[in-house]
């Protein structure tokens, strides 16, 4: 399996693979991975494939896609070998699959501030239309359990609190511009817990805040993170959207894959959790001048003032800190420090040598 993989990808999987965790519970069942072309997917994807092939876990997955492309690019050398299968479609439309499945990640969406602005209709979809597919295969094949990918975001505006927990929900006005992307994924949860409540489908759902790693977009994409790093890999000065004082906490793509992975082993059949990393929070001025710093030679560009076609997209309340008590009681902590995590990332998008 190490010829298939960037080396940064192999030390990433096999990291996660001596992580603490049962994963001989995957050992004869089934995994139905859905947007397994995307970052967080395809590290799920890969993990599993990996857990097979390396650590003798005899697990099976049927990773779908609607980009046949890039399907073949990211999974091309696994075609034909036993336990793999590409399902190709779009995941709002009736799923195409027989053969049994114990376990589902759902992981198709889209959040990035270009495609709210360019494909708002394209984002409520696939968390509407999207999830109601998936539940509906799922609600007669009495699957195991369900990993969903929510946001942070469907906690709206809270102003008075200190920390976010699984509970503490403000206000989302749903005409704002970018309200398809959280009220999406709220009500996609509200799916859920229904199919759960009528049907018995156990789920997880992740609250996730501001993954990033390896196989991320940069170019078109909007979040923070990508632009920035879009900017160092290609060698330009990173030019800031703002005045660079918002803060952020990142959490790198094997802590994310970790954490879903310790909510379906070892969370309740109906649980909510929190993800992210809060153990650094970093300006976002900070973060540029740590990625211009690694690449070298580049300068940091703060705009005098940001036109409101600037922010368009983008999420306007002030940021308040999850609480991530809840996943950490199952033995979950982030372990990838922000300095290595993008250095990782550096590493992996730029040309060895």
């Amino acid at each position: 399996m190490q010829g298939y993989f960037h080396p940064i990808v192999q030390e990433d999987l096999r990291q996660m693979r001596q992580a603490d965790l049962p994963w001989e519970r995957l050992d004869g069942k089934t995994v139905l991975v859905t947007g397994a072309a995307g970052m967080l997917a395809s590290y799920v994807t890969w993990l599993l494939l990996s857990l097979r092939e390396q650590a003798g876990v005899r697990v099976s997955v049927i990773a779908l896609c609607i980009d046949a492309r890039k399907a073949e690019q990211m999974y091309g050398s696994f075609a034909g070998k036993p336990g793999f299968r590409l399902l190709i479609q779009d995941v709002c439309d009736p799923i195409a699959l027989e053969e049994p499945v114990d376990y589902i990640f759902h992981l198709a969406g889209n959040s990035s501030p270009y495609s709210i602005n360019t494909d708002p209709v394209g984002i409520l979809r696939c968390n509407l239309q999207g999830t109601l597919s998936v539940l509906e295969w799922a609600r007669n094949r009495h699957i195991s359990g369900l990993v969903f990918a929510s946001t942070r975001e469907v906690y709206g505006e809270n102003e008075t609190a200190g920390t976010l927990d699984e509970r503490a929900f403000g206000s989302i006005d749903p005409l704002d511009d970018r309200s398809c992307y959280p009220e999406g994924k709220r009500a996609a949860e509200t799916l859920l817990r229904s199919y759960y409540l009528q049907y018995g489908i156990p789920y997880r759902i992740l609250r996730i805040a501001h993954a990033y790693g390896p196989t991320m977009r940069l170019e078109n994409d909007g979040r923070v993170m990508a632009d920035l790093m879009a900017d160092a890999v290609a060698g330009r000065d990173i030019v800031l959207k703002g005045n660079g004082e918002a803060v952020r906490a990142f959490l790198y793509v094997t802590d994310a894959v970790l954490g879903m992975f310790t909510a379906l082993l070892l969370g309740r059949p109906d649980a909510v959790y929190n993800l992210s990393n809060e153990t650094e929070p970093v300006r976002i001025r900070d973060l540029a001048e740590l990625l211009a710093s690694r690449r070298g030679g580049l300068v940091v560009r703060v705009p005098a003032q940001t036109s409101a076609e600037g922010r368009k997209g983008y999420c306007a309340y002030p940021r308040i800190p999850l609480d991530t008590t809840a996943l950490e009681r199952l033995g979950w902590k982030p372990e990838v420090p922000l300095a290595e995590g993008i250095e990782r990332v550096l590493r992996y998008c730029l040309p060895l040598g």
